[in-house]
């Protein structure tokens, strides 16, 4: 059996997903994203732990520990897997229309991370040199969680490729950037809808919302500074700030707008906003998915009745109410993340020729 490190390291990393397929071809940008990482952590000599939680995974697939990457004998990262039952899943009432509570799913994870910093990311990502150079050299703040950008790619990664192949093919083939354009600083230009506009005209609404502090109250000030787009592909803040906003609320529906309200939270308890620069980002292969804003009001409309979610009107409702209140929602139990239930864990480690272990993982203390 393979025992926990003695030490606990600087940064858990938190993903969630399932042998399922999702998206097409999950398996193959899985393969991409840990060997990315594995090979990104031993580059940049980050002292990581990577946390995968297997949500409801189904009987007829191999677990993810048995198809994914392990680490070898000089890589610096710790790699965990645990696993969520079915049992657990079928508790809720969106479970036939849902296969993976994504931000639960998370929550478990934060729950058991060692790290004095977590990161809650997505399998399907690369993540930039620059990025991992800034993980590796920025003195992370414990007042402070941090985003980056988010470019989308064509599906044409080679899971062959080396890692610099991959990440020139990504460079040279963005398709899209989504996430606040840390330029400007003294509104989300992203957030009010002016992605498209050029960079002198996003200069000239970023200099006029120098006058907003004059008309609007602190709240929505604080709203339209927040980062949110594509924030569930990367969220990093302290331990004590994940526990302190209780993670990801804990919604029987789908995760659309869950992972924007957990940086709500962070803002409204007064943790600061830090943005990497531009090529700090990570690489998102783009695929079929589940929602997408550009589909037909009557799609939306049939999306909504079978995955019940959170819309945009709702979400700035939710968002100014805590702003103003400067308070956390305080909706989950006092056992998020299944804190208080065992569940099994495989771990791969560097340090032992023999890379899959399995543990009985007990209630976190």
């Amino acid at each position: 059996m393979i025992t926990a490190p003695a030490r606990a390291p600087r940064l858990s990393i938190v993903v969630a997903s399932r042998n399922d397929s999702h998206g097409g071809g999950l398996l193959g940008r899985m393969e991409i994203f840990v060997r990315g990482l594995l090979a990104q952590t031993r580059r940049h000599h980050i002292d990581a732990e990577l946390i995968v939680v297997e949500w409801n995974p189904p009987p007829d697939r191999p677990l993810l520990h048995e198809v994914l990457p392990a680490p070898s004998a000089d890589d610096l990262l710790t790699v965990r897997y645990v696993i969520v039952p079915p049992g657990i899943h079928q508790r809720y009432r969106c479970a036939s229309t849902l296969g993976l509570f994504q931000m639960i799913a998370k929550n478990v994870g934060i729950r058991r991370a060692r790290g004095e910093f977590i990161l809650c990311t997505n399998l399907d990502l690369l993540f930039s040199d620059a990025l991992c150079r800034e993980l590796a050299r920025t003195t992370l703040a414990a007042d402070t969680y941090y985003r980056a950008n988010r470019c989308d790619v064509p599906d044409g990664l080679d899971p062959g490729w080396t890692l610099d192949a991959q990440l020139a093919w990504c460079q040279q083939h963005v398709i899209s950037r989504v996430g606040r354009d840390p330029r400007f600083r003294n509104i989300n230009l992203e957030l009010l809808g002016l992605q498209g506009k050029d960079d002198v005209k996003k200069w000239l609404f970023d200099k006029v919302a120098l006058r907003l502090p004059f008309f609007w109250p602190r709240e929505k000030l604080l709203y339209y500074q927040l980062d949110t787009f594509a924030c569930g592909d990367f969220t990093l803040m302290s331990r004590d700030a994940w526990l302190a906003i209780e993670g990801y609320l804990e919604l029987d529906m789908y995760s659309l707008h869950v992972d924007s309200l957990a940086l709500i939270a962070a803002a409204a308890l007064g943790y600061r906003q830090m943005v990497f620069p531009r090529d700090a980002c990570t690489y998102h292969t783009v695929h079929s998915q589940g929602w997408t804003d550009d589909m037909p009001p009557l799609d939306r409309l049939r999306f909504v009745e079978r995955r019940p979610s959170i819309d945009y009107a709702l979400l700035r409702e939710l968002g100014l109410d805590r702003l103003r209140r400067r308070a956390a929602f305080g909706l989950n139990r006092s056992d998020w993340g299944y804190a208080s239930t065992a569940f099994e864990e495989f771990a791969a480690r560097p340090e032992s020729a023999d890379h899959a272990a399995v543990a009985a993982v007990g209630a976190v203390g």
